[in-house]
């Protein structure tokens, strides 16, 4: 667990203050998924609490567009693992008002540039995948063997996903939370994709 007071205080704080919810996932279309929901684990979650800060002050939490994520909007990251599952929850303030992100699980930490967190982490590896071509097929690049966390924030700039698969992350192998800048496609040759990379979390999931 990574916790700092500050940083835990200004995103519940800020949370608490909006009553900010995310209540359904959305497609790439828009539409609302019909998925059930899935109980959430009830164990003690790690935390990782962060303020975004540019790339030359810190790598904990970073932002690389600063309209979107600005520098001080905070992220706070909560993982519960349970019998098998995982439940991640990410809650943000003070981005971009009234916008959507798409947000994924990446496998490395974050950097200097964007592309410095890899690739999705994939429960089940894509074998066609590579790091020129990362995996964009449906049977691999989905919210069952990914972790998704699209996100529309509110008129205030906050936001709350979550997401809970049925595996555990193999240790090491998934190392940040990566905010994109729309929600995730699903279509064949474009399934995990979302576009550009706007900020990046340092996670030990």
């Amino acid at each position: 667990m990574r916790t700092s007071p500050l940083t835990v205080g200004l995103a519940l704080t800020a949370f608490l203050a909006t009553g900010c919810a995310q209540a359904d996932q959305e497609t790439s279309d828009g539409s609302a998924s019909s998925a059930p929901p899935v109980s959430q684990p009830t164990a003690s979650p790690s935390v990782t609490a962060s303020i975004f800060m540019t790339p030359a002050e810190g790598v904990g939490a970073v932002t690389y567009d600063e309209t979107a994520v600005p520098e001080g909007a905070t992220s706070d990251v909560q993982v519960r693992v349970q019998d098998g599952a995982t439940y991640v929850q990410f809650t943000g303030t003070s981005l971009e008002a009234d916008r959507d992100f798409g947000a994924h699980v990446h496998t490395e930490p974050c950097g200097a540039e964007p592309e410095d967190a890899g690739p999705h982490y994939q429960n089940d590896p894509d074998p066609a995948a590579s790091e020129d071509e990362p995996s964009s097929d449906p049977a691999y690049a989905n919210p069952e063997n990914e972790v998704w966390l699209d996100f529309t924030t509110d008129e205030g700039g906050s936001a709350q996903a979550s997401a809970t698969v049925d595996w555990e992350f193999r240790e090491g192998e998934a190392q940040s939370l990566v905010l994109h800048e729309q929600h995730t496609m699903t279509e064949h040759g474009e399934a995990g994709t979302a576009g550009d990379r706007l900020a990046c979390v340092t996670v030990e999931f």
